[in-house]
């Protein structure tokens, strides 16, 4: 597929609700068969432009292109190219597993709908639960019937929204490895996630705060472009120091990771100068900045348009 029109091209986009701009000027590129994470703190837009991107929302200002389509003008052209997936499960708890992907094949007036219903069984994993009541599974089986649901009229774009919320280690890794596989077959997916290692599974990034696009990239590169530096500290109550550590000259940010202490800033020379004289007696080497060290910097500088709608 190279050189082949992106899947999602937006360009600003804007939304507003009163007078409040829940998202302002974003501009998104998702080439075909990528996986792009869409994170940023709760509030930031990321579940309104999801709307907006799959014809349920109408954009207040920019313009954009879907699979081709013109988003303004094709809306309904694309709602049936694309799996949305809610946040809340969106299926009727009172029906089986079965009943409900017959019900979504019904909706979308699918041909060979046995088949179709067969086939997301199987590859979700759910055929020796398929006539469990949809109400009675767990947050991780609800997900996969949620997942086969999207995918059921094979769509060429997925939009999840913070899928795998409340769901245990292992259900995560599965839903992911699905992901993967779908992709692999030419579907793009933009998934929104608070998870970091969920974010570095991603092919790239995009990381929204308060509706305003404030990094895009690989996770490697977000690092590499955010200008920190890091240092980790191990011995006796390096757990502990994250108070002291916080707000000294240097310091951007302190956490205890188990035993150990992780602090980050700008400048290396400041940073050791802080931490040798706050804790001289801990063991400190060079490390890397993490993902999260990144979007917890980007999300304390940005401003919260929320608060500034009702001040």
């Amino acid at each position: 597929m190279n050189g082949a029109e992106p899947a999602i091209d937006v360009r600003g986009l804007t939304k507003r609700f009163g007078q409040r701009t829940v998202v302002d000027q974003f501009d998104l590129t998702v080439a075909r068969g990528r996986i792009c994470g869409f994170l940023g703190p709760n509030g930031s837009g990321k579940t309104t432009t999801l709307r907006m991107i799959c014809g349920l929302l109408i954009p207040d200002g920019g313009e954009g292109r879907v699979l081709g389509l013109d988003l303004l003008r094709q809306r309904e052209a694309i709602k049936l190219k694309i799996g949305y997936m809610t946040q809340r499960f969106g299926l009727f708890e009172d029906l089986t597993i079965r009943e409900n992907l017959a019900f979504v094949a019904d909706a979308y007036g699918l041909d060979d709908k046995k088949g179709r219903v067969a086939a997301a069984l199987a590859r979700l994993g759910l055929e020796t639960r398929a006539d469990q009541l949809a109400g009675t599974l767990s947050g991780g089986w609800k997900q996969r019937l949620a997942l086969a649901a999207c995918v059921l009229h094979e769509p060429e774009i997925l939009l999840l929204d913070e899928p795998t919320a409340g769901v245990d280690p292992l259900a995560r890794r599965e839903f992911w490895d699905q992901i993967h596989l779908l992709a692999s077959d030419g579907v793009t997916v933009l998934v929104s996630t608070h998870y970091m290692d969920e974010a570095e599974r991603c092919h790239d990034i995009a990381y929204i705060a308060y509706g305003v696009l404030l990094a895009r990239g690989t996770a490697d590169e977000i690092v590499a472009g955010s200008g920190l530096v890091a240092l980790s500290g191990e011995g006796p109550g390096a757990d502990r120091l994250a108070p002291r550590l916080e707000n000294r000259p240097g310091v951007e940010m302190a956490a205890a990771f188990g035993p150990t202490i992780h602090v980050c800033g700008r400048d290396m020379a400041a940073l050791r100068a802080a931490v040798d004289e706050v804790a001289p007696d801990i063991s400190w080497r060079e490390t890397d900045p993490t993902l999260e060290d990144v979007f917890i910097q980007l999300m304390r500088g940005a401003t919260d348009n929320s608060v500034e709608a009702h001040a």
